[in-house]
């Protein structure tokens, strides 16, 4: 199997951290190329929220935030022994490469949106970082439709791009969102020029603006990208210095030489059930996951076990309750829908298949994922559990897929959902029946849920008694925003799975993204970033922004290690 083609960096992965990885790269003056297995470029980052946790950012200026403060928070949070060097790495260098990234000409802005652990020293609410909507008419036509797509979820009618703001106005119904939606709409349908080129919104949001911006930096810059081309193996020198990498395209193989380095940002292994049953304490299901179907399964984290790398906190996924319903106009076939606020709505209560309450449901998606692990190893009653709602909570909210009844009333909800994707009683006892739930100790639990509704005050798990679980409250709720009354029939239940974002654990690396061996030394010429590595805050999750904060980071900590060895100056 020859091969003439040679590069300076090999890039494994088109998601965010290779993006970075092959952006930082290309700026040093490497020759560099993208390897992506699938059709579309983007990775998982591009139908993400788009998010970067970026602490001590400094975007406005000094606001109180510091080094210190950062580490304090997260010594407080993290409970789990992790590698301080690397900890400490990703705190000083995600401010700089976030300016990086801005001297580029992407334009970001800082977030209000809590720290995910609001009561802890140190917690602030402005460390999430987003990128404003991107044209995404700007990287061409013919590379505009082959970025991966937002999931239905993150669109209105599954079909107009949405910001966060929309989002938001649109979710909680906030005074004024019919004439969002419907300036959203005509937006789109007046974009003629679009509409003959592709049914895609030429307005990419969240993670589809993340990736839009960036990627159009990096092909200015002169990056190649490849599509349908995967992984085979990780070629080695007689010194065991990886040299190159082997792949293939549509059962074509054939091997490229990387000079300088080859960086692993492939995603984790939540699609591989193997490693999952492995890895994880609960392995759950694989279709569960909330990632693109099929795509993150792990090759290039096994291709790193076998020239000898190491792994750490594969425990742990970016956890994220998810439920499932029938893909629209084809019943045979399912979509993961995320319920990631939705379990903490007023009107509503989560219990497991005890029919107990086991999680304050406010809190951040990946604690409630958590602590459905740990019911389940407890009680073994739990993944899935039950989110129980009433009449109110289903006129004004989604539960997952099941949209509010403004959009989805009761006659245009399909048949087959009831009594098997969701189920509904006029009363809770015929609701525990239907979903074989023990009467007693639901009825009980809602019952104390009323009193907490009246007094404002979870004795539990105070639910609603900090800044995040308020953000995604009801103002109408009072006095508590996450907490109301579960009594006006009817009565509905949706069964909650514990889906994820991605797996939190990967190839162990150090603070320089190098991957290392299994006595912790680096491999030479192998890199690692994004979930295809383990994150630096082993089992917690900081804030939002905490997946792909870091993954941004360490490409660019990777490029700049690169450069070092490579003997360029301008590394920094």
């Amino acid at each position: 199997m020859g091969t003439d083609e040679t590069f300076d960096v090999v890039v494994v992965g088109s998601g965010a951290a290779g993006a970075m990885a092959a952006l930082r790269a290309a700026d040093l003056g490497f020759k560099v190329l993208i390897v992506e297995k699938a059709h579309k470029f983007g990775g998982t980052s591009a139908a993400s929220g788009g998010v970067m946790w970026i602490p001590n950012h400094m975007l406005d200026g000094d606001q109180g935030d510091s080094r210190a403060s950062v580490l304090e928070y997260l010594d407080a949070t993290i409970g789990t022994p992790v590698n301080r060097e690397r900890l400490e790495g990703f705190v000083d260098e995600a401010p700089r490469m976030l300016d990086f990234l801005r001297s580029t000409g992407v334009q970001v802005a800082a977030a209000s949106w809590p720290d995910y652990f609001p009561d802890r020293p140190g917690a602030r609410a402005d460390r999430s970082v987003i990128v404003p909507t991107f044209d995404g008419r700007r990287l061409g036509d013919g590379r505009y439709a082959l970025m991966r797509e937002q999931y239905n979820r993150f669109k209105l009618f599954g079909r107009y791009a949405m910001d966060l703001t929309e989002t938001f106005a649109l979710m909680m119904q906030s005074r004024g969102w019919r004439r969002v939606a419907a300036k959203m709409i005509a937006r789109y349908w007046k974009d003629r020029s679009t509409r003959r080129i592709s049914h895609r919104d030429r307005r990419f949001t969240q993670g589809a603006a993340l990736m839009g911006a960036t990627y159009e930096q990096v092909f200015k810059r002169g990056v190649e990208l490849r599509l349908e081309t995967g992984l085979d193996r990780l070629v080695l020198d007689d010194g065991g210095h990886v040299v190159g990498v082997e792949v293939s395209n549509f059962g074509r193989k054939y091997a490229v030489v990387a000079l300088h380095g080859v960086v692993l940002a492939a995603g984790g292994f939540e699609w591989n059930q193997a490693l999952r049953d492995r890895f994880y304490p609960v392995p759950g299901l694989t279709r569960h996951s909330s990632t693109p179907e099929d795509a993150n399964r792990g090759e290039a984290l096994i291709e790193a076990e076998k020239i000898g790398a190491s792994t750490e906190h594969t425990g742990q996924g970016w956890w994220i309750p998810t439920m499932t319903l029938p893909m629209s106009g084809a019943s045979n076939f399912h979509e993961i829908h995320q319920a990631a606020f939705d379990v903490g709505r007023p009107w509503s209560v989560v219990v497991n298949r005890k029919g107990v309450r086991f999680v304050d449901e406010a809190c951040g998606y990946d604690r409630f994922g958590q602590a459905m692990v740990r019911d389940h190893l407890e009680t073994g009653a739990n993944c899935p559990c039950w989110l129980i709602f009433d009449s109110k909570f289903r006129k004004k909210f989604s539960a997952g897929g099941l949209m509010p009844t403004v959009h989805t009333p009761e006659r245009k909800v399909p048949a087959d959902w009831w009594d098997h994707y969701v189920f509904r009683a006029d009363t809770i006892e015929e609701l525990c029946r239907k979903t074989s739930l023990p009467v007693e100790h639901v009825r009980t639990t809602i019952a104390n849920m009323n009193e907490y509704a009246r007094t404002g005050v979870d004795p539990e798990f105070g639910r609603g008694m900090n800044p995040y679980d308020q953000m995604f409250g009801d103002p109408s709720s009072k006095p508590n925003p996450s907490i109301g009354p579960i009594d006006k029939p009817p009565f509905y239940a949706v069964p909650i799975n514990n889906g994820d974002l991605g797996t939190k654990g990967g190839l162990r690396c150090d603070e320089r993204a190098r991957v290392l061996d299994t006595q912790g030394n680096p491999i030479p010429g192998l890199y690692a970033a994004g979930n295809n590595a383990g994150t630096p805050f082993g089992d917690t999750y900081p804030g939002a922004g905490a997946t792909i904060g870091p993954a941004m980071t360490f490409g660019y900590v990777a490029a700049n290690d690169i450069a070092r060895r490579a003997g360029n100056q301008r590394a920094g």
